[in-house]
């Protein structure tokens, strides 16, 4: 076992990359009820949960990225650059041989003057702090995505829907083809809404005796108003769909990949915008000195890991598969809107996991 006075300096000698930003610390504890709004219950299958008497079920933080955020956007200056360097905590599956307690070094920036060179500025550190070691780099684009789900000719709700789930891919197909009409429908939904038009709601309520549990007759009005549009809208295109499937499967390389996203914004017009931007963010990455000809892009990375992330994403990865990235980053401008009470900016970063350094360099010796 490698000792952890060995992994910090590893980890020390890495950050003075960062050498121009702030030094901040973080708290090691972060209230659950935050970190539920983002992740939701799952989150507990993943972080270590302990209870104050004044502030209520805590986590311990199994990242630093929503501490530094909740930090800045109660107070920080703009433009803002901050490094940190400490333990993060991780629940894992029995049996797994991953550590539950690790270091992690990371670097984020809030910029709202040009965020395209700040996605450039984070990537470019990233592979500076790792040269030299034989890592494979993937980046990926979840403001694209999200684009080209916007650009779909449908209702609002499924719309919606589908982005809330475009980070669980299984129910994100299953959502798709729901809507399209080639997917089976919910079990049960059909029945409940004929028996709903026959009868009623109120008379199915009292058929069904005294109400239990927390939900209201409102409440429940509401969601049969919700199935019963969902039912009548029309399903949406299935050459549309089809798009949108190809577009998840798509990866090129950096310096392809323009071209590739352009053909798709044919079929779907309401993607140009996030093309237009793609395109700008690829001449940032060559400006920062990133040879975007050797970089892959695939359009579903980031869609499992990366729950926080809404625009460019990536990954340093170790050549042997399987091992966790030795580094991963991306926009996150969405999460400072839900930790800003009202506030929001631009804001980029990327994280280290310097055991996973000191292993690869190790292997190299």
């Amino acid at each position: 076992m490698t000792l952890k006075s060995v992994i910090r300096a590893e980890a020390e000698a890495l950050q003075a990359i960062f050498a121009g930003a702030m030094p901040v610390e973080a708290p090691m504890l972060v209230s659950a009820d935050t970190l539920l709004d983002l992740y939701g219950e799952d989150i507990r299958g993943r972080a270590f949960t302990t209870h104050d008497p004044d502030r209520g079920e805590l986590m311990l933080r199994p990242d630093f990225t929503v501490p530094v955020v909740q930090m800045h956007m109660d107070g920080g200056a703009e433009p803002a650059r901050y490094t940190y360097l400490g333990e993060v905590f991780r629940m894992q599956d029995a049996g797994s041989g991953r550590p539950t307690e690790y270091l992690q070094l990371g670097y984020e920036v809030f910029d709202r003057e040009n965020p395209l060179q700040a996605d450039a500025e984070v990537f470019a550190l990233m592979l500076k702090a790792l040269d030299g070691l034989p890592i494979r780099a993937v980046t990926g684009d979840i403001g694209v995505l999200l684009a080209a789900i916007e650009a779909l000719d449908t209702t609002k709700a499924r719309k919606t829907a589908l982005r809330r789930h475009v980070w669980r891919p299984r129910r994100f197909r299953a959502l798709l083809d729901r809507f399209t009409g080639t997917g089976k429908p919910a079990k049960g939904r059909a029945e409940y809404l004929k028996a709903a038009e026959e009868q009623g709601l109120a008379a199915m309520i009292a058929q069904a005796g005294p109400p239990i549990g927390l939900r209201t007759t409102d409440e429940m009005n509401a969601r049969l108003e919700r199935l019963q549009a969902e039912a009548a809208a029309d399903p949406i295109d299935q050459t549309q769909a089809e798009v949108l499937v190809s577009l998840l499967a798509l990866k090129a390389p950096l310096s392809e990949a323009v071209d590739a996203l352009q053909n798709f914004a044919v079929d779907l017009p309401g993607l140009q915008a996030a093309v237009e931007h793609f395109e700008a963010r690829v001449e940032a990455l060559k400006s920062a000195g990133v040879d975007v000809t050797d970089i892959p892009y695939e359009a579903s990375y980031g869609r499992t890991q990366m729950e926080y992330y809404d625009g460019f994403v990536f990954g340093l990865l170790a050549p042997t598969p399987g091992l966790p990235p030795l580094a991963t980053g991306g926009r996150y401008d969405a999460l400072t809107r839900q930790l800003g009470g009202g506030r929001e900016i631009p804001a980029v970063g990327g994280v280290i996991r310097p055991e996973q350094v000191h292993a690869l360099r190790r292997a190299g010796a």
